[in-house]
């Protein structure tokens, strides 16, 4: 019966998701699911691997492409050391912009 009410959004608007955009109320019952399900970790894992993707532009940059790449994976290393380190912080926030009382995300 819960997925029932459980909407998934579009990749549109789970790209905006992803960067912290709020997503409407129909969805609300998807982002309980998406903050508490048993693969949190992964769905946190990979809304960061979004984030850090236009990253990846400056191997257009010019210059040799073993300092392009090198500098792409310490700017990935260092974003995904952060994101990792404050994924509890701001999986919690999310439920509180869609409306959650705060502490919801804490099993």
């Amino acid at each position: 019966m819960a997925d029932a009410r459980r909407v998934r959004p579009g990749p549109l608007r789970w790209i905006w998701y992803a960067y912290g955009g709020r997503l409407p109320d129909r969805h609300r019952e998807w982002v309980l699911h998406d903050i508490t399900c048993r693969t949190w970790v992964l769905r946190h894992f990979a809304r960061s691997l979004v984030q850090i993707s236009p990253g990846l532009l400056f191997l257009l940059l010019p210059g040799p492409l073993w300092i392009r790449a090198m500098a792409v994976l310490g700017g990935v290393i260092l974003a995904l050391w952060y994101s990792l380190s404050y994924m509890e912080h701001t999986c919690e926030y999310r439920l509180t912009r869609h409306g959650y009382p705060l502490g919801t995300g804490r099993m």
